[in-house]
């Protein structure tokens, strides 16, 4: 008989913590890990006294909330397969690339420790999800740009590294404007009193929101033409 998944909920958290902390560079709190869940604070707290009973996470005097060794392996492991999942619906199944994160969390409790070596072998040892995050245990998890579109002088030209990968509606505007991984973006203006920056890419001039310029890492595009 197939195991059963046991630790749904919990996996979530060691999820959601390991995404704040290491793919943003936020220090994560109760408050912070409750809104990124769409939980109640209540509800936090009682995961996160399960959590330090199990060793997987500590709190310090600060309420900084850190993975220990064994969360962090826990939470590495439901990370690789999301992404693996990820990859899976978009160059397999051809599932839309802004459907592949919400998709992903439903298939990724279902991959097990016999499935996750064949799904590697069949997509080719990928490095990176579709989103740009590097993919832990089969890439170098450590080298992220925690530099976004709203950080970047005005003129500069950037390699899009990854983009926020945890709201829909924001993905089909990344999709239909052509903000993906590996596009090359120059930052024409940056108005901070209106609230947006305006990029060019492909020739093409896209015009956002601060608030969704910072939600799209980007790495030094110099050594990459610049568009027109």
């Amino acid at each position: 008989m197939p195991k059963q998944v046991v630790n749904v909920a919990s996996d979530d958290y060691l999820s959601a913590i390991y995404r704040l902390n290491h793919d943003e560079g936020e220090s994560v709190i109760a408050v912070r890990l409750a809104d990124r869940l769409g939980v109640t604070p209540p509800s936090v707290a009682g995961m996160l006294k399960r959590l330090q009973r199990d060793s997987l996470v500590s709190i310090n005097r600060r309420k900084m909330i850190e993975l220990t060794p064994e969360g962090l392996r826990r939470a590495e492991e439901m990370v690789r397969r999301h992404r693996l999942a990820e990859c899976l619906l978009t160059t397999v199944l051809n599932v839309p690339w802004w459907r592949a994160y919400e998709e992903a969390h439903l298939l990724e409790h279902g991959i097990s420790d016999v499935t996750e070596p064949h799904l590697v072998e069949t997509l080719g040892n990928p490095k990176r999800s579709p989103f740009g995050y590097p993919i832990p245990g089969l890439a170098n998890a450590g080298d992220l740009s925690m530099t976004t579109l709203a950080d970047v002088p005005e003129g500069e030209t950037v390699e899009i590294e990854r983009v926020f990968e945890e709201d829909e509606l924001l993905l089909q505007f990344f999709d239909a404007e052509g903000i993906r991984p590996g596009q090359v973006a120059m930052l024409q203006s940056s108005e901070p009193y209106r609230g947006t920056v305006t990029i060019a890419v492909d020739g093409r001039e896209i015009v956002m929101g601060t608030q969704v310029a910072s939600r799209v890492w980007v790495r030094d595009g110099k050594a990459a033409t610049a568009p027109a």
